[in-house]
């Protein structure tokens, strides 16, 4: 994966050795990816769903570069969701995200960010389109069945949590 660094320079993942937000200097700076993160969330492990979701996922023409099963234990959770620590819900978010297996993944395709945030929809289910992976999974705002990356920055961060460079294809 290329991450292309606007009026700055080209540099592969690999290259990298600190965050990405280290070598983030400027307001003009953007970054340009193909790529995003998703989780299959416990909730949705457990009712058996992660089939139909991955497949819905490909049908809309993501490819798959990087997938594990695993299960989260609540100090990773709370890293995970360290943005959130200050928020009244960090406390449940965590014990929800470490209460079963959960399903990581990184996925490629053009506008890949913006691409997948549509395809699962709105965070309430009430409100998704129809057709989204939440309106046809989620339960509630709390068991929305899956998370997506909301920025190439977020994609590159919550990738990096989960998988190596060995690890992706």
């Amino acid at each position: 994966m290329q991450i292309i660094l606007y009026k700055l320079q080209k540099i592969q993942v690999s290259d990298y050795k600190q965050p990405l937000k280290s070598y983030l200097c400027g307001p003009n700076i953007q970054i340009m990816s193909n790529r995003t993160f998703t989780m299959v969330k416990p909730d949705a492990t457990s009712k058996g769903y992660t089939g139909g979701i991955l497949d819905q996922i490909l049908q809309a023409g993501f490819t798959i570069k990087a997938m594990k099963w695993t299960r989260l234990t609540p100090e990773q959770a709370g890293n995970f969701y360290a943005v959130h620590k200050e928020r009244p819900f960090y406390g449940e978010l965590v014990s929800f995200m470490s209460s079963g297996p959960i399903v990581a993944a990184i996925l490629e395709k053009d506008n890949a960010v913006a691409d997948f945030r549509k395809l699962i929809g709105a965070t309430n289910p009430a409100q998704a389109e129809e057709g989204t992976i939440r309106k046809k999974y989620a339960a509630s705002v709390g068991e929305n069945a899956v998370h997506g990356s909301d920025s190439d920055e977020n994609a590159a961060i919550e990738g990096n949590f989960f998988f190596s460079e060995l690890e992706r294809f």
